[in-house]
């Protein structure tokens, strides 16, 4: 039996028979916000005398960063910015659920909040109308680190079986992923799909497309959505770009990306020249494609299992050992987007895509290119 948590066993019913009762006019407001690893989610909730009917309507309010490794003790108040709200699947209307940006005591933006620069590009693009579809992978573990319903003192079979697969020696842990798109369905996140991934226990959920800073807002949702529905099941959801050493698929965040002029008849040719300037750029990306400065896709980037190597930029139709792979059908259409297979499963999608649109759209290489 896989290792779940305790808390997971206490008896539902007695709980829904208290998240039955009315609450009147008031209305929960869960905020959530990146803590100082830059890949940590953290939460706190409120009550509010009416149900905020946009994101103006809920209070900024602070908390303790000394705690969230964002601040000393002995200066530890920051404060929590609301930017993006979202219904609350697990408490239920009116309650809400409301990602936040973090600033310092001095009103100035966390080290780990990149969404305050990120917005600041993405208003820059506007007329562009760059289009983002992240890809998230991740990994079902029980509380012990094990993954979830691998032998408990050895392997499952090799990959081959569990991609897509089905059936209950091929998926492991479905409750839980059809929980998860449920709750971002009702959440109101921009969930395009989910699939059973390469390595059993490993599986994959889209967001998209989104435009400009709205990618990152839901996909951080949707990881939240991940945990705190991963908590009711008792087990853990590891977003670790390498959490099984050997032969066996490590996790990313791929990335597919488009414009406005790259949808349009003969968009191919600022596909190929976004993929130019993305390869004179290599290894400032990496640097952000992971919390850690790249160290963190050193392990998954080997050049196996699905990757490129992190040594060398590499561009190809239908090929998914490449850095950037164009889709065969965008290649015959000569329009549309392409991928970046490079970002890590614990990237921050704000660093990522702030990256992206930086390097296509506001590159000095794109004067030389024009004229």
């Amino acid at each position: 039996m896989a290792s779940v948590s305790s808390s997971s066993r206490l008896n539902k019913a007695v709980r829904q028979q208290y998240m039955k009762l009315p609450q009147g006019e008031k209305c929960q407001v869960t905020y959530i916000w990146v803590d100082g690893t830059g890949e940590g989610l953290r939460n706190k909730t409120r009550t509010l005398d009416s149900e905020p009917k946009s994101i103006e309507d809920i209070p900024e309010w602070n908390f303790d960063g000394s705690s969230t490794y964002q601040a000393e003790g002995s200066n530890s108040d920051m404060y929590l910015i609301p930017v993006c709200m979202f219904r609350d699947p697990f408490t239920l209307d009116p309650n809400k659920l409301v990602l936040c940006e973090v600033l310092k005591y001095n009103r100035l933006p966390a080290e780990t909040n990149h969404r305050h620069t990120c917005n600041k590009v993405m208003e820059q693009i506007k007329e562009d109308s760059m289009w983002f579809g992240m890809e998230q992978e991740y990994t079902l573990l029980g509380i012990d680190g094990h993954p979830f319903s691998w032998p408990p003192n050895g392997f499952p079979g090799p990959q081959g079986p569990y991609y897509c697969g089905v059936g209950a020696n091929h998926a492991y842990g479905r409750d839980i992923v059809e929980c998860h798109y449920k709750a971002c369905l009702y959440a109101g996140v921009n969930i395009y799909g989910t699939n059973a991934e390469v390595m059993p226990s490993q599986w994959e959920f889209q967001v998209g497309p989104c435009e400009g800073i709205e990618m990152g807002d839901h996909l951080w949702m949707a990881r939240f959505l991940l945990h705190r529905v991963c908590e009711d099941f008792g087990v853990v959801a590891t977003l670790d770009p390498k959490p099984i050493k050997g032969n066996w698929n490590g996790a990313g965040c791929h990335t597919n990306i488009s414009t406005k002029q790259m949808r349009e008849d003969e968009g191919l040719k600022y596909i190929e020249q976004a993929i130019e300037r993305l390869s004179k750029k290599h290894r400032e990306h990496l640097q952000v494609y992971d919390p850690h400065g790249g160290n963190d896709n050193m392990r998954r980037l080997t050049g196996l299992h699905e990757t490129s190597s992190i040594e060398d930029f590499s561009a190809g139709v239908a090929n998914r050992g490449a850095s950037i792979r164009i889709p065969r059908q965008v290649g015959q259409d000569r329009k549309g987007y392409f991928e970046d297979r490079r970002p890590a499963a614990n990237c921050d999608p704000y660093a990522v895509t702030m990256a992206l649109a930086q390097t296509c759209l506001l590159d000095p290489m794109e004067e030389k290119e024009t004229k």
